[in-house]
């Protein structure tokens, strides 16, 4: 399934790349959320209000978009948790193939579906093959200089930019006016720019174990074969059939080798929670808080609640995506890694008021604010995963980052569960 690498690694073609990866991995979760309204609607029309001339009264859906982040995001959560104990076993080139096939399933499945709980399905299907991804190219990323982590981010930010302003573009009325479904349809370009990414344009250093498409046992490794343990584990291995007693001791090798896993895990929680904390924070106010932000027509540039709404989730992707792609040039130092989470938190005590109150008097500030937010949550990420992969040894730096890459994930699930109740309870207070 991989396709050998002629020549050395070049480091542009390696960023440009991880680039990609990071863009298409992360777009179908962002196409998803964004499509929230209309899977919970079943509506393959896209239906616009006016905006409203005078704001006194709450317009709160009954279920909130909360529910559609959970099914975007639990089974990613499950798939980080689970997979670093044995992903191992599964060749890179085997997994970018689940998750490309993952994603057109879904794009597929909710553009098909006639009915709510089989368009979730297909956004459990996005979740489980973002998870692995994220996972997956995080650990690849181990192989190469660390400015592929940063291309790496930098796409993820570039996915939620770019997947927010496509479905809004595609989909509004007053622009395009495509259904969603036959948008879902034209995501299907999406799995093809993601196989041309790893198949085409990466450089596989030769140390990677390589899976072949017409040779089954090759799908599967006996050992473990990550590239930054491979020359250890093949003297052990030479090691090993001098003695007569070799398979034991390489079982014996293994146990231990499971057992280490765990402690590798407990110093990377202070990476872990300050990231966990953003996350939670940010996607608390993003699900649970600026649904129910809305201005009226001359202070809310004229725009309906939906467009706003749209609006807010463009400008967080945009704060996001510029920290996220600024890393090579401003680097936050681990020990401020706290005070990032602390400051998104104060956001989301300010949102809350704000959604509670509506303190704010015109949506350009609500704009700024967001735009914060999403600085934040972008500079969380980049500047995490950057100083792990800096500060943790390179024989453990492969398990690290796929540790640590699943704190996001736990923060938001908190978050969803949390905006869900503080959704409904806002909603049934008078404004």
């Amino acid at each position: 399934m991989e396709v050998a690498s002629g020549g050395g690694t070049g480091p542009r073609r390696n960023s440009v790349a991880f680039w990609l990866l990071g863009l298409c991995n992360n777009f179908a979760y962002v196409v998803m959320l964004s499509a929230a309204k209309d899977i919970l609607e079943k509506d393959s029309k896209h239906i616009e209000k006016p905006c409203r001339p005078e704001v006194t009264t709450r317009e709160c859906q009954i279920m909130s978009t909360g529910s559609v982040l959970l099914a975007d995001i639990i089974p990613a959560l499950l798939i980080k948790v689970l997979a670093p104990m044995f992903i191992h076993r599964v060749p890179f080139g085997v997994r970018h193939f689940i998750v490309v096939f993952l994603q057109a399933a879904s794009f597929l499945i909710v553009g098909n579906s006639g009915s709510t709980g089989f368009a979730l399905f297909g956004v459990v299907l996005a979740s489980f093959g973002s998870g692995l991804g994220e996972i997956s190219y995080l650990a690849l990323s181990s192989n190469y200089p660390s400015t592929v982590v940063a291309a790496w981010s930098s796409g993820t930010g570039g996915a939620g930019l770019i997947g927010a302003s496509i479905y809004a573009l595609l989909t509004d009325s007053k622009l395009l006016g495509i259904s969603p479904k036959h948008t879902m349809f034209i995501m299907l370009i999406l799995p093809v720019l993601f196989s041309f990414a790893y198949w085409s344009i990466l450089q596989i250093p030769r140390s990677i174990h390589r899976a072949h498409f017409l040779q089954p046992n090759s799908w599967i490794t006996s050992l473990e074969t990550t590239s930054s343990e491979s020359r250890r584990i093949e003297e052990e291995e030479e090691g090993l059939l001098e003695n007569t007693e070799g398979e034991e001791e390489g079982e014996n090798v293994s146990r231990r080798t499971e057992m280490s896993k765990i402690r590798k895990a407990l110093p990377l929680l202070r990476f872990m929670v300050p990231l966990i904390s953003v996350y939670l924070a940010e996607y608390y106010i993003n699900q649970g808080l600026l649904e129910l932000l809305e201005f009226d027509c001359s202070h809310g540039l004229g725009m309906s609640s939906e467009s706003q709404y749209r609006w807010f989730q463009v400008t967080y992707q945009l704060g996001v995506f510029i920290s996220r792609s600024s890393s090579n040039y401003i680097t936050i130092p681990t020990k401020y890694l706290t005070s990032l989470a602390i400051l998104q938190i104060l956001n989301a005590g300010f949102f809350t008021f704000t959604a509670v109150y509506s303190i704010l008097p015109h949506i350009i500030l609500a704009f700024f604010a967001i735009f914060f937010e999403g600085l934040l949550g972008g500079a969380s990420y980049v500047n995490t995963f950057r100083a792990v992969h800096r500060e943790v040894s390179i024989e453990n730096r492969e398990f690290s980052m796929g540790v640590v890459s699943i704190s996001d994930t736990i923060g938001i699930v908190f978050a969803g569960f949390l905006a869900m109740p503080v959704h409904n309870l806002i909603c049934s207070t008078p404004l």
